[in-house]
């Protein structure tokens, strides 16, 4: 019976929104900790320095592939927006050589 187009959304989706930014930041940190903690038990363990190097890396390699996969999900979501006419320049304006006024 409500006409409110925003019933169907969460009362706090920016709030939601804001912590899943936070939360990549976050396990950005995280993963880099525990790459390191890995490679220190490892360095503890064997005496080879060079494995601390190993899990720094790999706690590295982690938070990259964090922020690649947050990258994907944020394209997925505005893949839409390109063609839709508040967020297109061109479709405002047009297809202007912008070069050929200044002459």
């Amino acid at each position: 019976m409500e006409n409110n187009t925003n019933s169907n959304k969460p009362k706090h989706e920016s709030k939601l929104a804001a912590l899943d930014n936070l939360s990549l930041g976050i396990s950005m940190v995280v993963a880099v900790f525990i790459g390191f903690a890995i490679g220190y038990g490892l360095k503890q363990w064997t005496g080879y320095t060079w494995t601390l190097w190993i899990g720094l890396f790999l706690g590295i390699a982690a938070a990259i592939l964090n922020v690649y996969k947050a990258y994907k999900r944020a394209q997925k979501e505005y893949e839409g927006m390109e063609n839709d006419p508040r967020y297109s320049y061109r479709a405002k304006h047009g297809d202007r050589n912008y070069s050929d006024d200044d002459n």
